[in-house]
């Protein structure tokens, strides 16, 4: 008996350290905060003192002690967590969108926790500014500008983005108490669930630059400061820093102009950066079309608030040309009675077609007061506008407009404005949006005898219509589109060399988003999110590039925008339709983004992809028998999550301008879904195909494969070709065509 219990003791002793092992959990500490937060130095204290062991992925120092990529971080931390050991992960990670991958990194045996280092925004840009030595070189002047941007852009975490637990941090002692907390960890000990620290009441509220170093406080705004007059004394910059901080803004959106009121120098000062979408518009119908200006302010503040929401990181700017514009005066009231946030809605005085270079305000995108013709004549701000722009914009305009050649009250048309407009050479203006409104003047045309019932209908779809089409350029970030259409949001000449570190964004890239209308109120989105492969490859996805996935993930949300929706896939109409007929076929399976991510056991929802893509094009087939359909997969698709072109060969569209849309249907860069679901049967993944190379092709007929000088003498040459398809698209199956073959062939 006693040797049977020393047995058995013996092996519960043995059994011990095996079972506390198969307990033990790393963490993963994703560290939230604006640069000069202490997010290196938080990290670093509590390595000191923990026995557990630690290892810190900076983003900074992370390729040989230079600055790396997020994939690079991603592929470390997840080294670091299969050798048991607990990760800090250092980097600014202040929107939700930066921390989606490091979530990812979690699992029953990995606890993802968030420390966020709160603090006050003077604290932190009088630190940035006065270091040295930074990992990152974000130091001196140029940081504060840096912190300010990234501050505009937080977006603090919460525990349904998938945090086991989170620490708010506001002050230095908040700071002591989670370095005591964290430190204290040993190899085998956890920390409670659940979010711990107070939530700053003000963490939407960012102070720009300019106003906190002229301490300019508005009155009845709600952009007032978070900061303490006690916090105030703590963290003010020396007179010498605040030289320097002061300098910087100054070179970022230098000469702001404003008539003396408070809330038009505040918000235009704070606008401290380049690379806001911005929509400069004029009161419209109020001037010529003698609109009354009570009511007509009414529904600028009722249109203003529907739409804040809408524009992301975007500004609204009414603008007259005096400060006793009664208009502009109505608005400014009514503005600040509702409490509207002065930086993402104001009024400024000035002439909107020198809105930078007399005013210096970065505007984007104009708004012009049109005729229905939209011709440029009469006078006022559309005549000011067509003048300041040249002919290329009346010649934008036409094609834009169409065959209709004009619009109607209520409407609005968007025009990208060609890189050799002198207004967009000298303002950095990349977009016009033409709209009209209502006409109570009887000397001009369709006058509504003072109809203010029908009246103020118009002119608050006049208003949705502009505004609207201003929230979809700031979707799609169509900004840097096409260097034949458009260049960046200010003059190439103004833009200032960009910080490589986390946080400084480039402007995003040309292509468009290819979804409904996705609000991106509902979340803000700023630096590009990079997906971390197995075999070492990242695809960087810009945040217009979200779009199809958001919708894979919750098609529910937007029900009225898709044509089907299964388990598997999301049938939707491309919203930049490259052809008269251009649906997506979008995979709902998280994780795969593109045809690399695509193996073997991914042939049956390929294989759903592609009957799916089959039914809608023989159901558009049995509407228009002409129309002949091929469907295809993108080598590298500028949208994130696989998707499935089911797009007909007429490519009559208006949206197809440039050898670059030509050429990524007309290529080899499209894949033949069936000969890509052949491929990865036999070879286990898809055969991809040089992108630049196809790109730079001379233009060929899709069918007699002749070539052609640029797209409009293609497109003429297309609506006449009668030649049969080549011979390798007639088979396997590749094209979708009515039973009788119509279309085909001659």
């Amino acid at each position: 008996m006693d040797s049977e219990m020393i047995t058995k003791d013996e092996e519960m002793e043995e059994a011990a350290p095996q079972k506390a092992e198969e307990e033990k959990k790393s963490i993963i500490v994703i560290l939230v905060g604006a640069p000069g937060s202490g997010k290196s130095t938080f990290s670093e204290d509590v390595m000191k003192t923990s026995s557990r062991s630690w290892v810190r992925v900076c983003q900074d120092t992370i390729a040989n002690g230079k600055t790396g990529t997020k994939a690079q971080c991603l592929k470390k931390a997840t080294d670091a967590l299969n050798d048991g050991k607990s990760v800090f992960i250092d980097r600014c990670n202040l929107d939700r969108e930066q921390r989606s991958e490091f979530l990812k990194l979690g699992s029953p045996h990995v606890d993802v926790h968030a420390v966020v280092l709160d603090l006050p925004a003077r604290l932190c840009i009088s630190r940035s500014v006065k270091r040295t030595g930074h990992e990152g070189n974000l130091q001196g002047g140029k940081a504060a500008a840096v912190v300010n941007r990234m501050l505009q852009k937080k977006e603090l975490p919460k525990l349904n983005e998938g945090f086991s637990r989170i620490t708010f941090c506001l002050n230095e002692k908040d700071v002591e108490e989670a370095v005591k907390t964290y430190g204290a960890l040993g190899p085998f000990d956890t920390l409670p669930s659940g979010s711990f620290g107070q939530k700053n009441p003000d963490a939407k509220v960012q102070l720009g630059i300019m106003k906190f170093m002229k301490k300019v406080d508005p009155p009845n705004s709600c952009c007032k400061d978070p900061v303490s007059k006690q916090e105030s004394k703590e963290t003010n910059p020396s007179s010498k820093e605040q030289d320097v901080v002061a300098f910087s803004a100054q070179n970022t959106d230098k000469n702001i102009k404003a008539d003396g009121n408070s809330r038009e120098r505040s918000a235009a000062g704070s606008a401290t950066t380049n690379d806001i979408p911005t929509l400069a518009f004029p009161s419209i119908s109020t001037a010529d079309f003698q609109f009354n200006h009570e009511k007509a302010s009414d529904i600028i503040i009722q249109k203003v608030e529907e739409f804040l929401d809408k524009i992301g990181n975007g500004r609204l700017v009414l603008v007259d040309l005096t400060s006793g514009s009664r208009i502009l005066n109505l608005v400014k009231v009514k503005a600040e009675q509702k409490n509207i946030d002065s930086s993402k809605f104001f009024t400024f005085v000035g002439d909107i077609t020198q809105l930078y270079t007399k005013g210096g305000l970065h505007c984007n995108v104009i708004a012009n007061a049109a005729n229905w013709r939209l011709k440029p004549r009469g006078g006022g701000v559309n005549a000011a506008i067509f003048n300041a722009a040249g002919p290329a914009l009346e010649i934008a305009t036409k094609e834009a407009a169409g065959d209709a050649g004009c619009i109607q009250p209520g409407s609005a048309l968007t025009v990208p404005l060609p890189s050799t407009s002198q207004l967009h050479k000298r303002e950095g203006v990349t977009h016009v949006i033409h709209v009209l409104g209502p006409n109570m003047n009887p000397q001009r045309p369709d006058c509504l005898n003072n109809d203010y019932d029908k009246g103020c209908k118009i002119l608050r779809e006049a208003y949705s219509s502009l505004f609207e089409g201003f929230a979809s350029i700031v979707r799609t970030k169509e900004f840097n589109k096409d260097p034949s259409k458009t260049v960046s949001t200010v003059p190439s000449s103004l833009i200032d060399q960009r910080s490589k570190r986390e946080g400084v964004f480039d402007l995003d890239s040309n292509k468009k988003y290819k979804g409904p209308k996705v609000e991106v109120g509902v979340e803000k989105k700023s630096e590009s999110t990079e997906k971390f492969t197995g075999d070492g490859t990242a695809k960087s996805w810009e945040s217009w590039a979200q779009s199809l996935h958001r919708i894979a993930m919750d098609p529910e949300k937007y029900n009225k925008d898709v044509l089907e929706i299964s388990d598997d896939v999301v049938v939707l109409n491309d919203l930049y339709p490259k052809a008269q007929k251009h649906l997506l076929v979008v995979a709902r399976k998280d994780g795969l983004d593109r045809l690399t991510d695509v193996r073997v056991e991914h042939l049956p929802l390929l294989r759903t992809m592609h009957n799916a893509g089959v039914k809608w094009a023989t159901k558009l087939i049995s509407d228009e028998p002409s129309l002949v359909f091929r469907l295809g997969y993108h080598s590298d698709p500028s949208m994130r999550q696989l998707h499935l072109h089911v797009v007909s060969q007429d490519f009559n569209s208006t949206h197809l301008k440039n050898k670059k849309h030509w050429n990524t249907f007309n290529t080899a860069f499209f894949l033949d879904s069936v000969d890509v679901i052949e491929e990865i049967e036999k070879c286990g993944k898809a055969k991809l195909n040089d992108n630049e190379r196809l790109m730079s092709v001379e233009l060929r007929c899709n069918k007699c494969r002749s070539a052609h000088p640029n797209i409009p003498r293609l497109k003429s040459h297309i609506s006449r070709c009668r030649a049969p398809f080549p011979s390798d698209l007639l088979q396997n199956g590749r094209l979708v065509v009515a039973p009788n073959g119509s279309g085909v062939e001659a």
